[in-house]
């Protein structure tokens, strides 16, 4: 089976990655009304719409407007253009954490297309599992998320199994 080029799914999948974002929070947008509770799942998952000023949980929505710009816009975008970057120039690194930078690429640019269009971000999924919870999010989120996931299992899991293996056959 032949591989899709390297440059191929990194682009696909950070457009995947916006475009699923976005989806969901044009639908959010007009067809939730804020703080609007829709059941999923019985309790356990819960449409509500919310427009975050803040990053995670609403930290940082008090700041002074030229602190959240400088925190929020101008630092996001210089570090999504450095991953990007590296992404691209970077070509040791292995398929799964091509495939994790390039979802927290695409969730970062799906968040700061929201801040930079509407000046806040749509969040609209909550999950409650009765032990645990966790504060309203997005497909953006998810996305940033995942991407860390990978890279975290690519670090600390396959790559210990590589190591015992490389040290197997010494």
């Amino acid at each position: 089976m032949k591989r899709i080029p390297r440059l191929g799914l990194i682009l696909v999948l950070i457009f995947a990655n916006i475009g699923c974002d976005q989806i969901t929070k044009k639908m959010a947008r007009e067809q939730i009304k804020e703080y609007e509770t829709i059941e999923v799942i019985g309790e356990y998952l819960i449409l509500t719409k919310t427009e975050n000023t803040g990053a995670f949980l609403g930290m940082g929505s008090n700041f002074p407007p030229i602190v959240r710009t400088l925190l929020l816009l101008v630092l996001p975008i210089l570090v999504m253009i450095g991953v990007f970057i590296y992404l691209l120039r970077t070509k040791e690194l292995s398929q799964i954490n091509v495939v994790g930078l390039s979802f927290i690429v695409g969730g970062g640019i799906g968040n700061l297309y929201d801040r930079i269009l509407y000046g806040s971000v749509t969040d609209m999924v909550f999950i409650d599992l009765q032990f645990a919870h966790t504060g309203i999010f997005n497909l953006a989120d998810v996305s940033v998320m995942v991407g860390t996931g990978l890279i975290i299992l690519d670090q600390f899991v396959l790559n210990r199994n590589s190591k015992k293996t490389e040290k197997g056959s010494a």
